[in-house]
């Protein structure tokens, strides 16, 4: 056997050579594949986590501009105007606190303004939620007192876009009143907004499914008294006890009249643990 036979026998042969490059690039595909399946549910988990979290960050920081301009004093006003722009439904919301000054005219502190404009620029069917705030009083005195004139001039701040319905209204039993121009305020305010693909309904406006709105009943005033009364036809001890006296033997004709705590403690004296009473604001 010559030399250069042997140094023959030493390399691969050409169909040696395609088939582990075909080996190679089925291995290469199957893993890209798993990858990408990897990296696709990733994104959606990523998503669904971001569509929970925009809602209620949004909702959240609504509730915290009415508890603290509304909590600090009685000089208060709160607005609502809703409409719909291209068939798209959004509402206005603004809180206003005044005070009057030594010449007794009436100056603004704080105004908030919480408002969902139509996305011109990008014109795909979805709005963009502005939060602006204007006054005499700073929001943070550091940054506040250090920003630029030219700034005061754009009061108005997007907050997040693709927004799809954002309506705040008053709910009044089973209605709800989307206009609010009352010198007093309501006792409290829904917000529903959602960034769900809307669909048009038999009024030809715009509308989103219901399981896609994200809701938040907030009170406007969360230290007011609550009143307590008794419900008609219960029983003052345990119900499951025959004979004890109901509530109208008990108190008389009035027993569905609300009952001061200390009157109630008076009139039902022997009113053992087990009395049950309902509890209505």
């Amino acid at each position: 056997m010559t030399m250069e036979h042997r140094r023959r026998q030493k390399g691969f042969s050409l169909a040696e050579v395609l088939a582990t490059v075909v080996i190679a690039s089925m291995v290469l595909i199957a893993v890209l594949t798993v990858y990408r399946r990897v990296e696709d549910s990733a994104l959606a988990v990523s998503r669904n986590l971001d569509d929970a979290r925009i809602p209620t960050e949004v909702l959240q920081r609504i509730a915290e501009d009415l508890d603290k301009i509304i909590a600090t004093g009685p000089d208060t006003r709160l607005t609502i105007e809703s409409k719909h722009e291209k068939g798209l439904p959004k509402s206005r919301l603004t809180i206003a606190r005044t005070f009057t000054d030594k010449d007794a005219q009436e100056q603004l502190l704080d105004e908030i303004t919480w408002q969902a404009v139509y996305d011109i620029e990008r014109d795909n069917g979805t709005m963009i939620l502005y939060r602006g705030h204007t006054g005499l009083s700073y929001e943070d005195k550091l940054l506040d007192s250090q920003r630029p004139a030219w700034e005061s001039d754009y009061s108005m701040i997007p907050l997040c876009a693709g927004l799809t319905y954002f309506k705040v209204d008053v709910p009044q039993g089973s209605l709800a009143q989307d206009q609010w121009d009352n010198p007093t305020l309501p006792p409290g305010v829904r917000v529903t907004l959602s960034f769900a693909e809307p669909f048009e309904t038999v009024l030809g406006t715009l509308d989103v499914p219901d399981s896609q709105k994200h809701r938040r009943m907030i009170a406007i005033d969360r230290t007011r008294a609550i009143r307590f009364e008794l419900a008609p036809n219960l029983l003052v001890g345990d119900v499951n006890q025959p004979g004890d006296a109901t509530v109208e033997e008990t108190l008389g004709p009035d027993a569905n009249s609300v009952v001061p705590a200390d009157v109630l403690e008076d009139r039902l004296p022997d009113a053992r643990p087990g009395t049950r009473t309902s509890e209505r604001p």
